[in-house]
């Protein structure tokens, strides 16, 4: 008998490949949603890149109520995303910002869905925003919009008559910089001891999910701030 059910949106990467495996090992069935499968998953439903929004979204919610089969979950983790840059006078910025908003604002707005039909009562539902969205970014404006768009999806879900199942916490994490594979492959000079952990993240998503008395309040945009490898959450 499992410990709980999970579902990770974006559980093919780094992060969500993380998350996954940390609650496997402690129990909980896990269901990847990517654009790829994770063996580690208990199953996996993997989404076309070339659908549309709205297409995506029917073809997520059909195949997490088949996968579940009638069962419900008890968290839902959205690290799905990426990262582009371009100011208004790149060639790239339109392209980009679309990418962003695909990457970033679909997942999520999908993940709010399946929560308003799979999720537990006083259940988790997780996104990942950007601790540099909470200003202006003029030099990766499409990631700044899709990040900023995620922290008022957090906001208004936390509000009453969102449409998710009673007893909800939602939250977001705000990470300054991973320490991905990818991240140190292209950022070697960096001081890895700011950058913030994956086991870590992983770490506290279980805490939350197992222990609610330990979340912090629905709605809160959490800035994680990594020092000397030694990381804090605070609310913005």
């Amino acid at each position: 008998m499992s410990s709980g059910r999970v579902l990770i949106y974006g559980g093919k990467g780094a992060l969500g490949s993380s998350v996954l495996d940390h609650f496997k090992s402690k129990g909980f069935w896990t269901l990847n949603v990517d654009l790829s499968s994770n063996d580690a998953a208990d199953a996996n439903i993997v989404v076309d890149p070339t659908g549309c929004w709205i297409t995506q979204e029917a073809n997520v919610l059909k195949e997490v109520e088949t996968v579940l089969g009638g069962n419900r979950l008890d968290g839902i983790f959205c690290v799905a995303g990426g990262w582009a840059g371009g100011s208004a006078s790149s060639d790239d910025f339109i392209k980009n910002a679309d990418l962003m908003w695909k990457q970033s604002v679909w997942s999520s707005t999908i993940s709010a869905r399946v929560a308003s039909k799979f999720l537990n009562n006083s259940g988790l539902i997780q996104f990942t925003g950007a601790a540099a969205a909470t200003e202006g970014t003029p030099s990766m404006i499409g990631y700044g919009m899709a990040k900023a768009a995620v922290h008022h999806l957090v906001q208004s879900l936390a509000a009453p008559k969102s449409g998710l199942p009673e007893g909800t916490t939602v939250l977001a994490i705000l990470p300054v910089t991973l320490d991905t594979p990818m991240n140190r492959k292209w950022m070697p000079k960096s001081d890895f001891s700011t950058w913030t952990s994956l086991s870590y993240i992983a770490e506290t998503f279980h805490k939350w999910t197992i222990q609610p008395n330990e979340r912090p309040e629905s709605g809160a945009l959490l800035k994680l701030t990594t020092v000397g490898g030694e990381t804090t959450i605070t609310k913005c």
